[in-house]
């Protein structure tokens, strides 16, 4: 790619013929952002692998949202308010922003700018007007970085609250092989136990097809009292971590693949796999798909944001792929690069 320039490239693509934008950074990565759902739904590294995950059975036909990839949740997730499951952001038709307001954050020149705003539909069960400003961006080392700006366009002076998520869904050699760092101890909500607040016990979270873990719904009234250890057949998992460091790693040891995840303003973290049965029972994620693919990422759930009429709220995700071990408290990514290349 040497003498390459990063490009930005708006395409039809050719399976569904929606809208699409390629992004191609001049060292080899590369993005996809559709204008459906302001979705990311490809990204691959300098070494031309794939780091997302989208399923094969996966629907491009509005109003259904596309599985997998990179969801905006907006402006709630799951059943965490009064909407639909994860909002209405994820399926609706978003706009290139011709006039992108200045991010805090550095801005690469491998970005695009997106922006999605009330409709007539939205308005009606979601009474508020409102800007979600969208920039997915590709840094020269591969990272990818989405960051969001929504602000409060109320004419009628009143506030509104919402929730926030970055719904993201990596790709994985297999699930049992992975593990999720930096989350212990915390509090999470179990969205499997009707959002019953637990402490996570173990030191990373992991997902193999009969693990031993803590379980005490049985036997106390508190998840997070470790009374007895079961053998679990199943580890599907929908949790929302609360108060989570910045940095959440995800390793992959088949693959020898770290992902790093940093996030600011989005104080919670989203872990999910549907696992077995569920996967079998969702029409647009394939039966055995859940093996392969794993959610993590950064959210603003818990504590709802409040903005009043002309403030806005800014929140960032940006992930880097380090193709080596690597955990929550040791080197940073660009360190491993380097030492790669020593």
């Amino acid at each position: 790619m040497a003498g390459k320039a990063s490009s930005v490239e708006r395409v039809k693509d050719r399976a569904t013929g929606l809208d699409k934008f390629v992004l191609r950074e001049a060292r080899g990565s590369s993005a996809e952002v559709f204008l459906y759902g302001g979705q990311v739904t490809s990204w691959y590294n300098t070494c031309g692998e794939q780091q997302l995950f989208v399923s094969k059975k996966a629907s491009f036909k509005p109003p259904k949202a596309i599985r997998g990839g990179i969801q905006i949740c907006f402006p709630q997730l799951e059943n965490h308010g009064v909407l639909e499951q994860h909002g209405f952001a994820r399926n609706r038709l978003w706009s290139v922003d011709e006039s992108p307001p200045p991010f805090q954050d550095t801005t690469y020149d491998c970005h695009i700018d997106l922006i999605l705003k009330q409709s007539g539909d939205d308005l009606k069960i979601w009474p508020h007007s409102y800007e979600l400003h969208l920039q997915v961006a590709l840094s020269p080392r591969g990272d990818l970085i989405l960051t969001s700006r929504i602000k409060n366009s109320n004419a009628d002076g009143k506030p509104f609250q919402f929730s926030f998520a970055y719904h993201t869904y990596f790709s994985v050699s297999d699930i049992s092989e992975v593990r999720v760092e930096g989350l212990d101890t915390l509090d999470y909500l179990d969205n499997l136990q009707s959002k019953k607040r637990c402490t996570e016990q173990g030191d990373a979270v992991v997902f193999e097809s009969e693990v031993s873990f803590p379980y005490a719904s049985q036997f106390g009234s508190h998840c997070g009292e470790s009374l007895i250890l079961l053998k679990c057949l199943s580890m599907k998992v929908d949790r929302v971590y609360l108060s989570a460091p910045p940095k959440i790693v995800t390793i992959d040891h088949e693959k020898k693949r770290t992902f790093v995840l940093r996030k600011k303003e989005l104080p919670d973290v989203v872990v999910w796999n549907p696992w077995d049965k569920k996967a079998k029972a969702m029409p647009d994620l394939g039966s055995k798909e859940y093996t392969c693919m794993l959610c993590v990422g950064a959210a603003c759930i818990e504590k709802a944001i409040t903005l009043r009429p002309g403030e806005e709220w800014q929140g960032r995700q940006e992930i880097s792929s380090v193709p080596s071990s690597y955990s929550s408290g040791m080197l940073d990514p660009e360190q491993i690069r380097q030492m790669q290349h020593i």
